[in-house]
Formats: C-alpha cells, sequence, structure tokens
C-alpha cells in the first residue's frame, strides 16, 4: 500500500505542461501546480490578450498572478529524486521508442535530457546532475540529447573527431592528424565551425533576401493579375461596343443603299410606266390615222380624197419622233459591284488590322524579364515563320520561294504600282509586323544588310534606307558594321553565310548571331522600341538573300 501511495505522489508530482517531474514547482490560485519556467513561459504568450488562464481547468485570472516557488512541493520532489524511487514516475517519463534513452540508467530508462560531446554520453535529469555540480565536469560540451553522437567518433582509431581537415573537408580525430592527414591543413573542430558560421550567417542573409524579393515579387504578380483582369474586362467591353458600333454602321448603310435601290426602282418604274402608256396612246392615234387613210385610200370621189388628205397625212412631232430616241434600260448590276468592292476593301482593312490586333493581345506581358537564350535550340523556340511583301519590293528586287527569297535583277520586275513599295533602295520589308520574343535566321550570299524598320519608314530618298534614320536597325554586311540613325559600329567577326536575329519587343532587345556550329552575337541593342518591327532585306547586285524555313 505504501509503495503505491508512492507511485500516486510521484504521478503528481508531474507538470502537466512538460510531462516531467516539476522543477521549481509553483501553485497558480486555482490550485493547480506547474514547473515555475513552464508556466511563465505559458503567461508570456498569453500577455497580449491580457488574460492568463490556468491549461488545465482554463480559469482566468486577472492581472497575472505572481509566482512563488512551493517549498512543500520542492521538497517531496526532492525527497522522490533522493529515495531513487523512479519506477514511481509515469510512463511518459521512461525512453520509448524513437527516444534519446539514458546511457547510466539501468533496468528501465529514461529520456535523456542532454547530450554530453566530451563523454559521447546522453544523461537523464538526474544523471546529469554531475555535470552542473563537478567543477571538471562543467566544461563539457551539452547538446538537447541526440542519437547521433556515434557521428564524433572515429570509426578507425575510436576517438573523439575534434579537428577538421580543410585539404580534405572531413572531420578527424589527433591520431588521424598525426598519420593519412599528416601535413595537411588542419584547425580545430570549432575553429572551422566558427568560421563555417560565418558563412552561414551570409548565406542565410541572402535566402533571407532573395525570399524578401520573390515575395515582393509574388505581391507585384497579384497586383498584375488584378490588373490584367481589369484591363482584360475593360477591353472585351469597349471591344465590344466598338464592334456593335461597326456592325450597326454596316446595318445602317445595308439599309440606306436598300433604301436607295427601293426608291430609284420606284422612280425608275414609274417613269418607265407613263412613258408605256404615253406610247400606247401614241400607237392607238397612229391606228386611228391610219385606218382613216386606208378608207380615204379607197373612195371614188376625187374631190373629197384631195380635201381630206392633207389633214389626214400630217403626223404629229411625238408621233413623227424616231423610236431610237428611248436609250437602253440601266439596271442595278453596277450597284451589286460597287457593294461587292466595297466588301472586299473592308476584308482587307479588317484582315490587316487583325494582324495587328491579335499582335498586340498576344504582346501582353507581365512575367518577370526572362534570361536571353544561349543556345540555338533555346533561340528556336520564338521562331517564326516570315514572308516579305511583294508591295514593298524594290522593282529590281524578284521575289521566290513563296516570297521568303529576294533576288537582286538587273531588269524591272513587273509590279504594280503601290505607296508601299521601295522606289529608291534595293530593300523589302516583311508581312508581318513583330512583337513579343521572336527568333528568325536569314541565309544570304554576298552584299546584303539585314534589318528590321518600324512600317512608316520613308520609302523614297537617303532617309528610306535601313540604318539612315531613326525608324531601322540595319546590320550592314557591305562594310561589316551596325547602323541605326546614321551611327555606325564595327562587327567583329566571324561573320557566317546565316544570320540569326533575336527580339524581344517588351524588353528592348535586338540581337544579331552569326550561326554555325555555335550562336556568336555580333551586335546587340537595347532601346525602347514603340511600335511593330518588320524584318526587312537590302540587296547589292546579283545578291541572293532569303529567309530560312525554321523546325
Amino acid at each position: 500500500m505504501a509503495q503505491q501511495g508512492i507511485q500516486l505522489d510521484g504521478a503528481k508530482l508531474c507538470c502537466s505542461i512538460c510531462l516531467d517531474l516539476l522543477k521549481d514547482p509553483v501553485t497558480i490560485p486555482c490550485g493547480h501546480s506547474y514547473c515555475m519556467s513552464c508556466i511563465k513561459s505559458c503567461w508570456d504568450e498569453e500577455d497580449q490578450k491580457k488574460i492568463h488562464s490556468c491549461p488545465q481547468c482554463r480559469q482566468t485570472f486577472t492581472p497575472r498572478p505572481v509566482l512563488v516557488k512551493s517549498t512543500m512541493l520542492a521538497e517531496l520532489v526532492e525527497e522522490l529524486k533522493k529515495t531513487g524511487l523512479q519506477a514511481a514516475l509515469p510512463d511518459r517519463c521512461y525512453a520509448g521508442p524513437g527516444d534519446v534513452a539514458c546511457d547510466f540508467c539501468t533496468g528501465r530508462k529514461l529520456k535523456a535530457l542532454k547530450s554530453c560531446l566530451v563523454c559521447l554520453a546522453s544523461y537523464c535529469e538526474q544523471h546529469l546532475q554531475p555535470h552542473y555540480d563537478v567543477a571538471p565536469l562543467k566544461k563539457h560540451k551539452l547538446v538537447e540529447a541526440t542519437m547521433k553522437l556515434q557521428e564524433n567518433i572515429c570509426s578507425r582509431h575510436d576517438e573523439v573527431m575534434k579537428i577538421f581537415c580543410r585539404t580534405d573537408q572531413q572531420c578527424i580525430c589527433y591520431l588521424c592528424s598525426m598519420d593519412e592527414h599528416k601535413g595537411h591543413d588542419t584547425v580545430s573542430a570549432a575553429a572551422e565551425r566558427t568560421e563555417r558560421q560565418k558563412e552561414l550567417g551570409v548565406s542565410q542573409q541572402k535566402i533571407q533576401q532573395r525570399i524578401q524579393d520573390r515575395e515582393k515579387d509574388v505581391k507585384v504578380l497579384q497586383q498584375e493579375v488584378k490588373a490584367i483582369n481589369r484591363s482584360a474586362d475593360k477591353a472585351v467591353d469597349n471591344s465590344e461596343k466598338i464592334f456593335t458600333e461597326l456592325v450597326r454602321l454596316i446595318e445602317k448603310r445595308s439599309s440606306d443603299v436598300k433604301e436607295q435601290i427601293r426608291s430609284q426602282q420606284k422612280a425608275e418604274a414609274s417613269r418607265a410606266e407613263e412613258l408605256q402608256e404615253k406610247l400606247k396612246q401614241e400607237i392607238a392615234e397612229l391606228r386611228r390615222k391610219d385606218a382613216e387613210l386606208e378608207q380615204l385610200s379607197h373612195t371614188e370621189d376625187h374631190t373629197h380624197f384631195l380635201h381630206n388628205y392633207p389633214s389626214l397625212s400630217r403626223l404629229s412631232e411625238s408621233t413623227d419622233s424616231p423610236s431610237t430616241n428611248i436609250r437602253p434600260l440601266r439596271y442595278f448590276e453596277d450597284v451589286t459591284a460597287a457593294v461587292s468592292e466595297a466588301r472586299d476593301k473592308l476584308q482587307g482593312i479588317l484582315t490587316e488590322e487583325w494582324t495587328k490586333m491579335s499582335l498586340t493581345v498576344t504582346d501582353v506581358d507581365v512575367l518577370l524579364s526572362q534570361p536571353e537564350p544561349k543556345t540555338r535550340a533555346e533561340f528556336l523556340q520564338y521562331s517564326r515563320q516570315i514572308t516579305l511583301d511583294p508591295n514593298t519590293a524594290n522593282t529590281e528586287l524578284s521575289l521566290s520561294e513563296g516570297n521568303r527569297k529576294a533576288t537582286y535583277m538587273e531588269e524591272e520586275q513587273l509590279y504594280s504600282s503601290h505607296p508601299d513599295r521601295f522606289t529608291d533602295r534595293w530593300q523589302v520589308l516583311s508581312r508581318e509586323g513583330l512583337t513579343g520574343r521572336c527568333y528568325w535566321e536569314v541565309e544570304w550570299n554576298g552584299k546584303v544588310s539585314i534589318a528590321v524598320s518600324y512600317k512608316d519608314i520613308s520609302r523614297t530618298g537617303d532617309e528610306s534606307e535601313f540604318g539612315c534614320n531613326d525608324k531601322s536597325w540595319a546590320l550592314d554586311y557591305f562594310y561589316n558594321q551596325f547602323i541605326h540613325n546614321n551611327i555606325t559600329t564595327p562587327i567583329p567577326g566571324p561573320l557566317s553565310s546565316r544570320v540569326g536575329v533575336y527580339l524581344d519587343h517588351r524588353a528592348g532587345i535586338l540581337s544579331f548571331y552569326s550561326v554555325s556550329e555555335t550562336m556568336t552575337l555580333l551586335h546587340r541593342v537595347q532601346t525602347t522600341f514603340t511600335q511593330p518591327l518588320y524584318p526587312g532585306l537590302w540587296l547589292d547586285n546579283g545578291v541572293t538573300a532569303e529567309l530560312c524555313t525554321l523546325k
């Protein structure tokens, strides 16, 4: 019975927070007892609420109670420790699977509280006490209880590894330093830890700074998503309104044309019917006269014939008019032709404008800046198939291969007149205006300029030449230079017969590469582009250049 009483007392002398024997026990106003450090930590977390409670019964206290060590409970705990009746402790104080056990406990082992890096052993609270009381043991390095103490023992010499070999980047014992690590750069493990700790601090600062930067990026992107949604909703609404107005305008014009046709139809039909009625009356009058003349022609009375003939033989001026005065009728086929022509023009305009609208939509890009590609495979991810525009080609340039290849010809080509055509320079622009990230390649021979240009570049005079204005950028293989706004920059070699052009319109990057087994940067532009860019070619006499088909 006495044994059971001790066990019951032992169970009651455990703190319900740390689940261990009470340390500096205190009893709070509700009657429950805790370790002083445990209940202080618990109430420190509740300070912001300004209401403190018992972890067991949840009774609250205001203000925060003053804690005073319970002398009686402290004495009972010390008495329990001295008796050595550790069996009186609850099962939760003993080491279980996954726990670090005390190396000095016999029989059923208690949980270890600390591990000693000098003794290479782990101790429960009772067996740890000498490390606090005995002077030589006080100098030992104590850490939280761990199962990894054997990692500090040299497997070869069974000695504690207190030395770090910088040559081989590993921890060693003092015997290793005199054997296979002799002559190596060695320091104490503590000294190396100090250095690495500094590096760790720097690394942590970099990581924390990167975390802050990425958190800022996340916030920016969150704001961008909201802005995208607002902008897209507004664009959809405005686009619907504009297209609705356009549809209404077309419907209005359709109604106007229909009304005009019907009005003209009514007027012309009315005129024709009126003329028809007059002609019928004239025919009736002519038939009557014809009957009278027929009757007169059969009379035997000469006097009667001569007396009536003059009046009957005379015709009125209207009846005497030749039938050819009625002009051929004109119908409404010309109206259909005119409407068809208007449709074709509108369709052409909408097709051209749709390309611009589509490029504008696909150019929306809020992602953080992406690095410029390095390998040709990376560049090909942004490849674009480009064709040349015959309406821009100088008349001495011949286009072939599906308008991807341009050749300088001595004789003029049969092109129709067009305001977009280059007249004074042997140049041609692409059909496609480029935005976003794009890549294309040009294969050539002879002297050629590979350029990009705004569409509104001049088509005549010196200012129309690629690079000789602020609307175009040209890699000139005639003089081996890059030119923009009449400012030239020499091009370094090597010069291959194939040139790759990379455009990041939004980032304002335009790069020219010599394409062979590797990508060699020839020139790079960093600017701000305000319009879509159109690839262009300038060719010298006898030169051929082709926009390559990329796979």
